[in-house]
């Protein structure tokens, strides 16, 4: 029984090993194959921790620089594939003060920050597997808009994405 249970679970890790993976090849969106899929991940995380390291670094700076304004480009691309381009000018130091000051997100707050729920007026339906994922400068982005601190020329992507 217990080699049974053992391997049930080593199963259901492997489903989710599957499903994380499949999950981040959809929202990168390039069609490579898994293994450059693989490559490039690691090399866009590690590309992502050390700008979240150099946020960090930057935040405990003097306030004021958090309040010069900054122009950040924003691009949605919504179900059917249509785009809308923002250009958002704002003294905001998180994405999320940003998008909301403008009015472009809404979503419920979760235990991580905001859980996105609504861009641009669309909502994703979790009934049929919707959900937003947030991309900068095309690379997926794997902080939510909570932890996202904004520095000029940032360019961020909100697609709205089918499937777990």
């Amino acid at each position: 029984m217990k080699t049974v249970q053992n391997s049930w679970k080593r199963g259901l890790a492997l489903l989710l090993a599957l499903v994380l993976t499949l999950t981040l090849a959809a929202c990168g969106g390039d069609g490579g194959s898994s293994q450059e899929s693989a490559g490039e991940s690691s090399q866009s995380e590690s590309a992502q921790s050390e700008e979240s390291s150099q946020a960090a670094s930057e935040s405990g700076e003097d306030s004021s620089e958090e309040a010069q304004e900054k122009a950040i480009a924003f691009q949605v691309v919504h179900k059917d594939g249509s785009t809308q381009d923002f250009e958002i000018t704002t003294t905001a130091g998180t994405l999320r003060e940003a998008l909301e000051a403008e009015g472009l997100i809404a979503g419920e707050e979760s235990s991580y920050g905001l859980y996105v729920e609504t861009v641009d007026g669309e909502t994703a339906d979790e009934g049929n597997q919707e959900w937003w994922c947030l991309t900068k400068g095309g690379e997926m982005w794997n902080y939510g808009v909570d932890d996202t601190q904004i520095q000029d020329g940032d360019a961020f992507e909100f697609t709205l994405t089918v499937g777990y």
